[in-house]
C-alpha cells in the first residue's frame, strides 16, 4: 500500500526573481561599462571582449544579450533617449501636446533637450565619427538621424495642426529648425567646444525655437 507523501519540513518553492534581479543588475552594469570604454576609446577600439573582460560576463552573454557592439550602442541610445525619469521622455513630451499655450509646449520642449542631450549626444557622435570605418555603426547613425527626423516631423503637425505656427511657415521647415535645434552637433559646438551649460544651451535652443516657428 502506498503511502503519502510527506512533505519536507522547510522546503519552498524556487523563487527566480533573485535571480532575474541579479541578471539586470550585470546587464545594467555591462551598458555601464560599455559606455565608458566607447566614449573613451572609440567604436572602433572598442572590442566587445574588452567590454565583457571589464564587465565580468562572457563575450557570448554579451553578443547573446545584444548581438555585438552595435547592438550595445543601440541599447544605450534607447536608455538616453528614455531620459532620467520614472515616465519615458518621449510620454513627457505627447503630453506637454495637452497645453493650450505654444510657448509653454516649446519651453517644455527645450527642458526635454537640455535632459537628453547630455545623455544621446555623445553615443550619436561616436557613430558618426565610426561610421566611415564601420558599417554597422553608419547605419544605426543613419537610422538615429531619420527617427529624429520623423519625431520632429510629428512634433510640427501638431504646431500646424493647432494652428500655431508661424504665417508662411511651412511643417517641413518648422520640422527642420527643430531637427537642427536637437541635434547632437549643436550640443558638440556649443557645450563641448564653446564651454556653454546645459542651461544656457537648453535656453538657447528654446529661444531659437519659439522665435522660428511661433
Amino acid at each position: 500500500m502506498n503511502q503519502p507523501r510527506r512533505r519536507v519540513k522547510g522546503a519552498r518553492t524556487y523563487d527566480a526573481s533573485r535571480r532575474q534581479a541579479r541578471a539586470r543588475q550585470l546587464h545594467a552594469a555591462a551598458l555601464d561599462i560599455a559606455r565608458q570604454l566607447f566614449l573613451e576609446r572609440g567604436y572602433v577600439a572598442t572590442t566587445v571582449e574588452s567590454i565583457a573582460e571589464a564587465a565580468g560576463v562572457s563575450a557570448a552573454t554579451i553578443y547573446k544579450s545584444y548581438g555585438g557592439k552595435a547592438g550595445l550602442v543601440r541599447e544605450l541610445c534607447q536608455r538616453a533617449l528614455a531620459g532620467g525619469g520614472p515616465v519615458p521622455a518621449e510620454e513627457r513630451s505627447n503630453a506637454l501636446r495637452a497645453g493650450s499655450d505654444p510657448r509653454a509646449v516649446i519651453e517644455g520642449w527645450g527642458k526635454l533637450t537640455s535632459e537628453l542631450a547630455p545623455r544621446i549626444a555623445p553615443l550619436v557622435l561616436l557613430l558618426r565619427d565610426a561610421a566611415q570605418a564601420d558599417p554597422e555603426a553608419a547605419a544605426l547613425y543613419d537610422e538615429l538621424d531619420r527617427n529624429r527626423l520623423t519625431r520632429m516631423a510629428d512634433n510640427a503637425r501638431y504646431l500646424a495642426d493647432a494652428g500655431h505656427l508661424r504665417d508662411g511657415l511651412t511643417t517641413q521647415e518648422a520640422r527642420d529648425v527643430m531637427w537642427l535645434g536637437t541635434s547632437p552637433e549643436l550640443y558638440d559646438l556649443l557645450v563641448n567646444r564653446r564651454r556653454w551649460t546645459v542651461v544656457k544651451y537648453s535656453r538657447f535652443v528654446t529661444d531659437t525655437m519659439t522665435n522660428a516657428l511661433i
